[in-house]
């Protein structure tokens, strides 16, 4: 069964089209106006083992807002739908990543409750054209699309850019644990029978 989902979404702030594979890691084309968000999230598709097409035209003019958070939308949609019934999905995923100085903790429950803890402090304002403060605004938009329990935490780390990046591939190695198939799995990882 495919694990791919297509989304399309157009308000009047922004315009953006995303494909996403969740069993495949071609290499993504990815372009969202904002550069360091572009590495950011060729980052995470790299270190999740996915492969994402992805095209936003933003409102750039005003500032990144809407365009960070409504990428966050579109991501936690095609999460969700590529997912499906997460039949024989381990469910659960946990990272902690270095870079360099930074250390990350990341975990999450596609648990289809949303919710996200982010305890990360910031000491700059921007990290190339990226508003840092964006940066929880973008992962609380990928939860509660996708019906995510979603923690990530700062251990320690001092350099803006590497707490960014890596906060973004300890979600990838999270999210990679979560949506791997698990043989002994029959159905779905709950006593309810549903997630």
């Amino acid at each position: 069964m495919e694990r791919t989902a297509n989304i399309k979404r157009v308000t009047s702030e922004t315009d953006i089209n995303l494909l996403l594979d969740l069993d495949n890691n071609y290499e993504s084309k990815i372009h969202t106006g904002i550069g360091f968000f572009d590495h950011m999230l060729a980052s995470f598709a790299k270190h999740s083992f996915t492969h994402m097409e992805l095209s936003v035209e933003g409102d750039l003019e005003v500032d990144c807002h809407h365009t960070v958070e409504d990428t966050g939308i579109v991501l936690g949609q095609a999460i969700k739908e590529a997912l499906g019934d997460k039949k024989g999905i381990r469910r659960y995923g946990s990272a902690i990543l270095p870079m360099d100085e930074a250390l990350i903790l990341c975990s999450l429950d596609l648990s289809g409750r949303p919710f996200l803890v982010f305890d990360v402090p910031f000491t700059v304002e921007r990290v190339g054209d990226l508003d840092t403060e964006m940066v929880k605004e973008f992962f609380y938009a990928v939860s509660y699309s996708a019906g995510m329990n979603l923690h990530i935490k700062l251990i320690h780390g001092s350099n803006n850019h590497h707490i960014i990046e890596c906060m973004f591939k300890a979600f990838a190695k999270a999210l990679d644990q979560a949506i791997t198939y698990d043989e002994r799995i029959r159905d779905v990882l709950s006593t309810k029978g549903t997630i």
